[in-house]
């Protein structure tokens, strides 16, 4: 990954999301898995900025669904993790573990 293309925490979270809801994910489900997973309440501008963002970077593409079966049923944006938003994530780990290989914290710092 080039140096600033690394993908940030939330950014890795809506990526994880998509990748998770498959091509069903739409705003409210995808804000309503990250909240399920993480326990952060996240805001739905939060997750649509953060899409956006993803979709103009190639990461995830999104097309609209058919309206809902209702009268005055709207349409979704559905959004799909592309092989990019894929690799995107693998190196994002891949560098985390990097990092996180060898740390063993001192009692004291542990608090214990």
């Amino acid at each position: 990954m080039a140096k600033g293309d690394s993908l940030g925490e939330f950014e890795q979270m809506v990526l994880l999301a998509v990748a998770r809801l498959r091509a069903e994910g739409y705003g409210v489900t995808l804000r309503q898995e990250i909240a399920e997973r993480t326990g952060r309440d996240v805001s739905i501008g939060s997750v649509y900025a953060t899409l956006d963002r993803l979709e103009s970077k190639g990461l995830l593409t999104s097309r609209d669904s058919d309206p809902e079966p209702v009268r005055g049923g709207r349409a979704r944006r559905l959004f799909r993790i592309e092989a990019a938003g894929m690799r995107a994530l693998e190196e994002s780990r891949r560098m985390m573990e990097a990092l996180w290989d060898g740390v063993d914290f001192p009692d004291e710092v542990r608090g214990t």
